[in-house]
């Protein structure tokens, strides 16, 4: 299971309008909130997908994007952008590759089925590439919002430390 400080797997997925996005490539230039959750058009999923895009603004100004990840496939990611105004890039995870890195893909027991399925989690990314924050089975009530704390609180850490790195080179 991926731990706090850990190096954040990399990974190529298509997004709802079917291009790339590539995790490697925000390394240095943005922090990354990735948050995982079950399927499009559900209530709890649609309330945090709103949520994120409603925040999206206050996210980039701490040079944070956010990227959710389902099995869904594009075209219902696109639906689902679309119905709701979403402006969150949509990560599609049809064969579950990158929910099983992540360890997101676990058994779930709903109405006494047993079935595997996504956990909704989320994890902040630093720019380094560097799992700074693991948040497991979330509510997705008020969850921007905390997450949005995280990630000003990371930028305020950096910042912090740059200005006692400079006093020292002084």
């Amino acid at each position: 299971m991926l731990q706090i400080g850990d190096i954040a797997p990399t990974f190529s997925l298509p997004d709802a309008d079917m291009e790339d996005f590539d995790l490697a490539a925000e390394r240095g230039r943005h922090h990354v909130v990735l948050y995982f959750y079950p399927r499009d058009n559900t209530p709890g999923c649609t309330m945090q997908a709103a949520d994120f895009s409603d925040h999206e603004d206050e996210f980039a100004r701490y040079d944070c994007i956010v990227v959710g990840v389902s099995p869904d496939d594009c075209l219902t990611h696109a639906e689902f952008r679309d119905q709701h105004g979403l402006s969150i890039r949509l990560l599609s995870d049809v064969e579950t590759e990158v929910c099983r890195l992540y360890d997101v893909w676990q058994p779930k027991e709903v109405d006494g089925v047993k079935k595997m399925g996504v956990a909704r989690t989320t994890f902040v990314i630093d720019k380094e590439g560097i799992i700074r924050h693991a948040l497991r089975d979330v509510t997705p009530r008020g969850h921007a919002a905390g997450v949005f704390e995280l990630v000003r609180k990371l930028e305020t850490e950096k910042a912090n430390g740059n200005r006692q790195e400079q006093r020292r080179n002084a």
